[in-house]
């Protein structure tokens, strides 16, 4: 198999755990956050910096690399991991929520979803087969089964068909997944109603993935519900597995995941606001292009060890953002993903010092939401 997980140590109190994962590229520690390369590349880094910041897995999109420079090329240039240089893991999500999000722009039918280019308005058909085609084409460690991202609301018949027609995708992906040397995992749906996530889990469960995803949450419901669905989903998925969830990227959320029992997290989140002059610190967000920084000489986040932490003030990084230098956004998505990957580390940390409860404790006392 193309991927192990293998669990190191059990927080006593919660679900949370400390494991690694093996992969054909290399171990990781989880819980483990993701930085998302959507068109094969992290926006702004270069795979050396990733790596020296502790990057282990990053992920690139199916949809966009479809779409453009095209899987067939990717595959011509050896894969992915040649294509971008970079040796570290890759995931490939199966593409099912870019086109979810396109809206007006697609249709769904039990064959697969037909979508118009938001490049150019060309149409395009992708199935579950096509996905995976797509995804054994760019060669990702690991790559996801072709699913129907139930919409926030959604009414209960509704969400029902959708979650029922992912795992019918989700067989066929099964079928059409030939290459040894990746992992297929499976993506459990539901929207927010427990006996569906339920259902999906349970006839997933029975499909035997190498691991499995929880897709349909922080699709803008209450951070409260996404919980809720955590807590009920999560002890249905395999112990010896790897669990995934998908687009979170919040370290406030990326805390209350791995409580209840996630091991992978990924979301462009950190290197979005990162170039709109907003960091994350260990006091919450920063937004660095406002007034108040213009005379502050301190570093964004007087606790971080990151290159621009150790290097520059708040007043340099604010004005290089203001003067349009592209200097500034580096130096904002080195301290994001920094942050989130060291609070990952120390998270772990505290798993396996078995004192995960006391670092969620000191975590909340100072950091604040806003």
């Amino acid at each position: 198999m193309a991927i192990h997980y293998e669990l190191v140590k059990r927080c006593s109190k919660t679900g949370a755990r400390a494991g690694r994962l093996y992969t054909p590229h290399g171990v990781f520690d989880t819980p483990i956050f993701m930085p998302v390369g959507t068109q094969a590349t992290v926006k702004a880094m270069s795979p050396d910096e990733l790596k020296a910041m502790g990057a282990g897995i990053i992920l690139s999109n199916t949809y966009h690399l479809y779409l453009r420079p095209g899987h067939d090329l990717v595959a011509e240039a050896g894969g992915l991991h040649k294509f971008m240089k970079w040796d570290g893991g890759i995931l490939t999500d199966s593409g099912g929520f870019q086109v979810f999000s396109l809206g007006p722009l697609r249709k769904i039918t039990e064959d697969g979803v037909t979508f118009r280019s938001h490049i150019d308005g060309s149409k395009h058909f992708l199935s579950p087969e096509k996905a995976t085609e797509i995804q054994m084409a760019l060669g990702a460690d690991i790559i996801m089964a072709f699913d129907e991202c139930v919409p926030y609301p959604a009414e209960h018949d509704y969400a029902k068909k959708s979650t029922e027609r992912t795992t019918r995708w989700a067989e066929r992906c099964k079928t059409a997944h030939t290459r040894k040397d990746q992992a297929l995992f499976g993506i459990v749906q539901g929207g927010m109603y427990k006996d569906l996530r339920t259902m999906s889990a349970n006839d997933l469960v029975s499909l035997d993935f190498p691991g499995y995803a929880v897709g349909g949450l922080s699709v803008g419901e209450p951070k409260a519900l996404m919980y809720e669905m955590l807590e009920h989903t999560v002890p249905l998925l395999p112990d010896n597995k790897p669990r995934y969830l998908m687009g979170v990227g919040t370290p406030d959320c990326l805390l209350e995941g791995v409580m209840y029992g996630i091991d992978m997290f990924d979301c462009v989140f950190p290197t979005r606001v990162a170039r709109n002059g907003t960091v994350m610190t260990s006091r919450g967000r920063l937004v660095v292009k406002n007034a108040e920084y213009a005379r502050d000489f301190k570093p964004l986040d007087p606790d971080c060890s990151c290159y621009a932490c150790r290097n520059f003030s708040r007043a340099y990084i604010r004005h290089l953002l203001k003067t349009d230098e592209i200097f500034g956004l580096r130096l904002t998505t080195t301290h994001n993903l920094h942050y989130l990957i060291d609070f990952m580390k120390n998270m772990r940390k505290a798993i396996i010092d078995d004192r995960f409860l006391d670092f969620r404790r000191e975590f909340w006392e100072q950091y604040k939401t806003r």
